[in-house]
């Protein structure tokens, strides 16, 4: 490749990882919103905790049902015309829910269920076809390391939807919490149909991966045949597998979200405020583990990821063990093996719903991998809250922390069998 087509790459590389990071980083800005309006939500409309959980749960399930329709889309539309789409959609959504909140209609609980309902299908799009883009763009030797920095995106994005909206319902109501991540959205999408392109050879551009042939493009006569062939030995089985072992990572890592500044209130005095802070362990010390996971992937013989998964999650076990035993002693000890928890978990979480998504297969079947994987994990956000709130209640602490420790010791053993499964396959 001569030195112009080489720099005219970078380029066009440059502009698909800043388009992809926005995309998704705005999607957490749309979807964040609604955790931070439930309180002044219950009072503004008369609503109980178990009322003021029905639309996010709405959410969650048409999020889980829609990853699977974004695998599907995959075969037959382009990745960047999907997330279009998508975006456009989330931000209409939150426009709607802000329209909704300063309403008088009697009804508007209801639309409100059907606003998050179609919200979740929207922001289903964004992982699975941010994935297929990036695996459009990027070598399988290099993946894991800028993965993990692309991955920032959703750490980063869920804290700034969150500061932006609190900051949005203080300064103007409600309303405009939701219009404000709107308009971020929107910004963002605007970038990203501007600057995204679907893969190198959409600029007279080509990405040479001996390991990996390009994909063909949608529509084509290649393409059509390629999505009627058959699937790669082992691809289904391969992810499934992950798909069950991510439902794991994604129940621990919502259970966390969730459930930790309230713990960290009742159990050792906080404020609401200090205890949300200090929750933020979890994140800001998880993304370093994204990070040092996809680095310590690539650096394998053949880049494999599914041994880096296995034992960063056995990490993961003894710090939640230690949890267990120890974490509710102290508010110290507790913040700091949130953030290793934080920090074992996140990796694998990573490497398994983005580098191993785009390398079960090839760059065609990436959409694909990541829908099935988020989709089976996607089961995990769904039955955490429910489960932990009635052992929290009915149970104790104590319950819920062995619960966890349960829920990692399988993936750990999940982890370990997958990794002989793969071994074949180099993954």
């Amino acid at each position: 490749m001569s030195a112009t087509k080489q720099e005219q790459l970078r380029r066009y590389r440059m502009q698909l990882f800043t388009a992809t990071w926005l995309s998704y980083a705005g999607f957490y800005f749309a979807r964040k919103v609604y955790a931070v309006l439930k309180h002044p939500l219950k009072e503004q409309f008369g609503l109980d905790d178990i009322q003021i959980a029905y639309p996010w749960t709405i959410y969650l399930v048409t999020y889980m049902l829609g990853q699977f329709l974004a695998a599907w889309l995959g075969r037959r539309m382009e990745s960047r015309r999907v997330l279009a789409y998508g975006m456009c959609i989330a931000a209409a959504c939150n426009i709607v829910l802000g329209l909704l909140v300063d309403s008088h209609l009697a009804s508007v609980f209801l639309w409100m269920c059907v606003t998050m309902g179609i919200h979740g299908l929207a922001q289903a799009t964004g992982w699975p076809h941010n994935v297929a883009l990036f695996a459009n763009w990027t070598l399988r030797s290099e993946r894991g390391t800028l993965f993990g920095i692309w991955g920032t995106c959703y750490q980063i994005g869920g804290i700034a939807g969150k500061g932006l909206a609190g900051f949005l319902l203080g300064w103007l109501g409600m309303a405009w919490s939701f219009f404000g991540s709107s308009i971020v959205l929107l910004a963002f999408t605007l970038y990203f149909v501007l600057f995204a392109r679907e893969r190198p050879q959409s600029v007279g551009l080509s990405l040479e991966d001996d390991a990996e042939p390009d994909a063909a493009v949608p529509g084509s006569r290649e393409a059509v045949a390629a999505r009627d062939a058959l699937l790669p030995p082992g691809f289904m089985a391969s992810i499934v597998a992950m798909g069950l072992i991510y439902f794991g990572f994604k129940f621990l890592r919502y259970a966390l979200d969730s459930w930790s500044t309230l713990i960290l209130g009742e159990q050792f005095g906080m404020t609401t405020s200090v205890a949300a802070y200090w929750s933020t362990a979890f994140d800001w010390i998880g993304f370093l583990g994204v990070i040092a996971g996809g680095i310590w992937s690539d650096r394998l013989p053949g880049s494999r990821r599914t041994p880096v998964i296995f034992w960063m999650t056995a990490g993961c076990l003894v710090f939640t063990s230690l949890m267990w035993f120890v974490g509710l002693s102290s508010p110290v000890l507790f913040v700091a093996l949130l953030g290793l928890i934080g920090f074992t978990a996140m990796g694998p979480d990573s490497l398994l719903s983005g580098a191993c998504a785009m390398d079960v297969g090839n760059r065609r079947q990436a959409a694909l991998a990541a829908g099935v994987i988020n989709g089976f994990g996607s089961i995990g956000p769904i039955l955490q809250e429910p489960i932990i709130g009635w052992l929290k209640q009915t149970r104790g602490l104590d319950s819920v922390f062995l619960l966890l420790v349960g829920v990692v010791f399988l993936t750990t053993v999940a982890t370990g069998l997958l990794a002989r499964f793969e071994r074949r396959r180099g993954i």
